[in-house]
């Protein structure tokens, strides 16, 4: 007798372009049906959502702010009317802005860290429930070495991703009894559209800072992201800095 494997379930927040994108694709590409999400890229995420179905697998997508928890409520509705359960979470939704902390006004400050941060207590808070029902899963934070050491002119957004560090460990600790992990990829210098802003001489001299002499790819933090949400059940509130040796 011949019995069908069920197929897991990942949502990928922030999927429309660059990093969220590339994890959303890659899980994907294994067969797993992919809620992706995004606050302003419509466009963008529909024209991810048609590349994943073209491939036969199905796929949710849904546009709203991650950092509101009624938006969030809403879409795990949707995700558990549609494919019933969530097996992997992977945070990924933030902004990043670069100034002068004298110069970042308190708007500024609320949003990054509603972007940042915010949006991970909101979806983590509705996926363990889903998650403690089948005593496993996985969720997958995307932060920043800046989050562990901290960046000149990026205050609000150092404070923000070290707040989903000390998150992650924290809830890990928590989790870990129910079977669910909970890691952090603390991420180098990505090159996706978040960094264009540096000139030419600008990013050589990132570039001279960096032991291994070139920025990541969006595909190799997706082929991380894959490789925990797939094996590893005793690794567990760890922040994996993947930056070619730079911090």
């Amino acid at each position: 007798m011949t019995t069908t494997k069920t197929p897991k379930t990942v949502l990928v927040t922030g999927a429309s372009r660059g990093i969220g994108k590339a994890i959303a694709l890659a899980f994907a590409r294994q067969g797993w049906q992919t809620v992706i999400t995004c606050i302003h890229n419509e466009k963008k995420l529909q024209e991810v959502e048609a590349l994943i179905q073209s491939w036969g697998t199905p796929c949710l997508s849904f546009v709203g702010d991650m950092g509101d928890f009624s938006c969030c409520q809403s879409l795990f509705s949707q995700i558990e009317n549609r494919f019933g359960a969530l097996d992997v979470l992977v945070n990924n939704a933030g902004i990043a802005r670069i100034g002068l902390f004298q110069d970042l006004t308190i708007e500024d400050w609320e949003q990054i860290l509603r972007s940042n941060l915010t949006s991970v207590f909101c979806c983590s808070k509705l996926a363990i429930p889903i998650m403690l029902r089948r005593h496993e899963g996985t969720i997958i934070n995307i932060s920043s070495v800046w989050g562990v050491t901290g960046a000149s002119c990026e205050a609000a957004y150092s404070a923000a991703k070290g707040g989903v560090n000390a998150f992650t460990k924290a809830l890990a600790k928590e989790l870990a009894p129910s079977n669910i992990q909970v890691n952090a990829i603390a991420c180098g210098a990505v090159d996706t559209e978040m960094n264009q802003w540096m000139s030419p001489e600008e990013k050589n001299a990132l570039l001279e800072e960096i032991p291994a002499g070139r920025m990541g790819q969006p595909d190799e933090v997706a082929d991380l992201v894959l490789q925990l949400a797939q094996g590893h059940p005793y690794l567990t509130g760890q922040i994996i800095c993947l930056d070619g040796g730079w911090i």
